[in-house]
């Protein structure tokens, strides 16, 4: 009788805990929301002001030299204390987390430059840079260029300074798919979709 309870509770447990009457949920959008609703009802930049064409430029002068002197020089003053940053690899908030992010990750390669198309702002505030970034990092794809559209949202204060910062590009070209063997895996899953 015990040799056949054992397996028959295991299989009990397994069947239990694998069953699930609903989808697991994985939320990636609640770090944006989270942020925007904490940062809700803070001022922001008038449209057409000067604090709003230095705020664009000031941003945009940033993308588009990344490297670890520009990014200890100028970051500081682009975010603000208290801000929300997601690239799609990692979530950081605060200013020093930001900056230290972005220190580590530009010291990680060996050139980054991002090349803003262009600017819109919504009707709510939101601001969409839409750029094209060319990396070339020092242990990722062999010191060969890759090149990847993206977008940044950002929500400024009024002051000028960043209060939200989120990418949308495709990290999976841009980045994981020239990481030996798990590039290859990813590839191959491409494919088959």
């Amino acid at each position: 009788m015990a040799r056949l309870f054992i397996p028959v509770l295991a299989l009990v447990a397994i069947v239990g805990t694998g069953c699930r009457t609903e989808p697991r949920r994985v939320d990636s959008a609640a770090p944006l929301e989270q942020a925007l609703e904490r940062f809700q009802g803070r001022p922001g930049l008038a449209p057409g002001s000067a604090e709003e064409t230095a705020a664009i430029a000031r941003f945009r002068n940033f993308l588009s030299e990344f490297t670890p002197e520009s990014i200890e020089a100028k970051a500081p003053a682009v975010y603000a204390a208290d801000a929300h940053f997601n690239d799609t690899l990692v979530i950081r908030d605060g200013n020093p987390a930001i900056v230290a992010y972005l220190l580590a990750t530009a010291r990680s390669a060996e050139s980054v430059t991002a090349k803003v198309d262009d600017v819109t702002r919504a009707a709510d505030g939101t601001y969409y840079f839409r750029w094209t970034m060319e990396v070339r990092m020092k242990r990722i794809g062999k010191g060969q260029v890759i090149r990847t559209p993206g977008i940044t949202r950002v929500r400024f204060d009024a002051e000028g300074q960043v209060l939200v910062h989120q990418d949308y590009w495709d990290s999976g070209a841009g980045l994981w798919e020239h990481v030996p063997v798990l590039g290859r895996g990813i590839r191959g899953i491409r494919a088959r979709l």
